[in-house]
C-alpha cells in the first residue's frame, strides 16, 4: 500500500474517495458489515441468514469471515460461518479464494459478474454497488445437486 495507512492498514485516501461512488480496492471493504441473506430454493422454501461479515487484514489480502444464524422454513435455527480470502489484482479486480486457497471467482465494481463451476453445478454472481457503502451479491446456482438463488445484503456495522 503506497498511500498513508492508519493503524488498521486501511488506505485513508482511497477509502474517502471510493465511499462516494463504488469500491475500488480491498481497503474499501475492510471492517465489519451487517449481513442479511435470503436463500430461495427452487421448491419455494426460503432460508434466512442474519449475522456479520468481517474483513480483516492478513498480510496484503483480506480475510473475509461471516458468522450468524440460518433460520430454516420450519423455524429451526443453526449457527453458520464461512471464510474466504480476498486478494487485490490490477485494475480494481478482486480475486476471491476459498479458505484452502482454491480459486473461486474474480470481480470488480466495473465487472461485477462472475461464474464458478463446482462439478456440474453452475454458480453465477452479480455484485451491486449502486448504494455504496451498502452493497449486495446475488448468486444463482443451478445444477443436478443445487437449484437456488441467494441474495446477500451488506451494510456497515
Amino acid at each position: 500500500m503506497a498511500n498513508s495507512n492508519n493503524s488498521t492498514g486501511q488506505d485513508l485516501g482511497t477509502a474517502l474517495i471510493s465511499r462516494n461512488g463504488s469500491p475500488s480496492s480491498l481497503e474499501d471493504f475492510w471492517g465489519a458489515w451487517q449481513l442479511n441473506r435470503q436463500i430461495l430454493q427452487n421448491s419455494g422454501e426460503a432460508f434466512l441468514f442474519a449475522g456479520q461479515a468481517n474483513f480483516t487484514w492478513s498480510d496484503s489480502h483480506l480475510l473475509y469471515h461471516e458468522s450468524g444464524l440460518v433460520t430454516a422454513p420450519d423455524r429451526k435455527a443453526l449457527q453458520a460461518e464461512r471464510t474466504y480470502f480476498w486478494r487485490q489484482q490490477a485494475g480494481g479486480k478482486i480475486d476471491v479464494l476459498f479458505d484452502d486457497n482454491r480459486y473461486f471467482h474474480t470481480f470488480s465494481a466495473a465487472e461485477p459478474c462472475a461464474e464458478h463451476m463446482c462439478g456440474d453445478d453452475h454458480y453465477v454472481v452479480n455484485y451491486v454497488f449502486d448504494h455504496w457503502p451498502s452493497w449486495e451479491s446475488t448468486w444463482q446456482v443451478k445444477g443436478p445437486r443445487k437449484d437456488y438463488k441467494m441474495i446477500s445484503l451488506y451494510q456497515r456495522a
